[in-house]
Formats: C-alpha cells, structure tokens, sequence
C-alpha cells in the first residue's frame, strides 16, 4: 500500500509597523498602531488594532482579518463543492461575526464565529443539497480545521425567482 501524498504550503507575509510618531513606543499612546501588510506581487492591506486598543477604525485590524480568513475559506470551499455537484450558485454573501472575550489582567481569546452566508441558487431543486454542502464545506475549510474555538455556519438558501 502506497502512502498518501503529503503537500506542503508556505505562505510569506510581510508586516511593517508604519505608526512611529516620532518618539516610538516611548508610551502607550504615543504610537500609532498603523501597518501594513504585504505579500510579493499583491496589494497591500492597511491595517491597525481594534479601536479599543488605540487603532485607527478605518484600517483592518488582526481580529477583521481572522474571521475574514474564516469566510472566505468556507466560501471557496462552498463554491468548489457546488461546482463539482452541480448545484448553480447565482450569488453568495456571507456576514460573519467573530465573539472574543477580555480577561481581566490577561489577553483576549476568540469564543466562537457564525458564518452567516446567504446563497442565491438558480434551482429549487438544489436547496437540499446546497444546504448539505455547506456541511462539507466546513469540514474541508483549511482555516476552519486550524483553530480552536468553534465556528458554526448559519446559512440562508434562497432561489432565484423569475417573473412569469
């Protein structure tokens, strides 16, 4: 018996800190939490921390692009397997919300996501199915698999209606 194929994938990510105001980390507040995030070859994404922790709220911060991670991944994933079942998917949204909670005199940790998506398919007949999918779906999700709260996946299924 042959063993199974491993791969592995390595992913470079460069983070330069953008936000020294002149004096560095010199205190709290005397920097800004601004930076950027790159990877060769793509745009670059602006990120900070979270308001609460003294970040511009027009940036990204880390906890935005954890839970995107998480939708995404499910997504794609949704996407490919209906594609391969052929389920037609007409449009997809999702609004995932991430849960994390402060400990006093510690750090925060993430209690749960909900991904929230709404598929529009082009046949009623699919609905059972698509729901199914989602299932799968979330069990091949690569980010999914890699953290450890729990993520739940509340999805909507709508059909395409076509005036008569």
């Amino acid at each position: 018996m042959t063993a199974p194929i491993q791969r592995e994938h390595r992913y470079l990510v460069q983070v330069e800190w953008t936000g020294n105001l002149g004096q560095g980390t010199s205190g709290y507040h005397a920097y800004s939490r601004d930076h950027q995030i790159s990877c060769k070859g793509k745009a670059i994404i602006s990120g900070s921390s979270d308001p609460v922790f003294c970040g511009d709220p027009a940036r990204y911060n880390p906890e935005d692009l954890l839970v995107s991670s998480l939708s995404a991944c499910h997504m794609l994933w949704y996407l490919h397997l209906c594609a391969e079942a052929g389920v037609r998917v007409l449009a997809y949204q999702d609004q995932a919300e991430g849960v994390m909670k402060e400990t006093a005199g510690e750090s925060g940790k993430f209690q749960k996501v909900t991904l929230k998506p709404e598929v529009l398919l082009a046949h009623e007949m699919d609905s059972i199915k698509a729901r199914e999918l989602h299932e799968r779906a979330h069990a091949l999700c690569f980010i999914a698999n890699s953290v450890n709260f729990p993520v739940e996946c509340e999805p909507l299924i709508k059909v395409e209606s076509r005036p008569i």
